[in-house]
């Protein structure tokens, strides 16, 4: 169990409060004009998925959990598991869909991922940035219109739907960032 500072908690970092582990979501730095600096957390609980605010004190020490990342690759879906294997050792490990949460969005099969672990159990998987899905549904763009800022929805391989440029057709492949869920360009 290692420590951090408070004002070193940006988005990614691990932190274990009250017993449970979390993961920062946002990070926000708050000097009001009266008293002291603060930190305003968003945190993702890692065992349940839920996300919670937290305000601590700049400077205060924060425990830090050891966790391990293993690079596994996504092979099936059997029911309601997923079921991943590791790179090294070949091993299967199944994961239920409650410890996906929103990663599911953008999983596709033989996607190689990080799994998170903390003594032996996995917490969550992180996903590349970036992930590459073709789009399966949506609805036709309009000839000639060429405004850049005009948007509709597209549905994409995993099911996921996003807002997508007009000139994106059904069949297009197109780049996610999966952090934000935002369409980055045709591939």
């Amino acid at each position: 169990m290692g420590t951090v500072i408070s004002n070193e908690a940006k988005p990614g970092t691990y932190l274990e409060m009250d017993g449970n582990l979390f993961q920062v979501i946002e990070y926000n730095h708050v000097k009001p004009g009266k008293g002291g600096a603060f930190i305003r957390l968003k945190l993702r609980n890692l065992r349940l998925g839920t996300v919670v605010e937290r305000t601590v004190n700049a400077g205060e020490k924060l425990n830090s959990p050891e966790i391990e990342d293993k690079r596994m690759q996504y092979l099936y879906q059997q029911g309601d598991e997923y079921v991943f294997m590791d790179q090294d050792s070949f091993e299967q490990i199944p994961l239920r869909r409650e410890t996906l949460g929103d990663n599911l969005k953008w999983l596709k099969e033989d996607m190689v991922v990080e799994m998170l672990m903390h003594e032996g159990e996995v917490m969550g998987i992180e996903l590349p940035y970036k992930v590459e899905l073709k789009v399966t549904e949506t609805v036709p763009g309009v000839r000639g219109n060429t405004v850049t800022n005009v948007t509709k929805e597209a549905v994409l391989e995993t099911g996921a739907k996003i807002q997508v440029p007009l000139f994106v057709e059904a069949g297009t492949v197109v780049r996610i960032d999966t952090r934000t869920g935002e369409y980055l360009e045709r591939v």
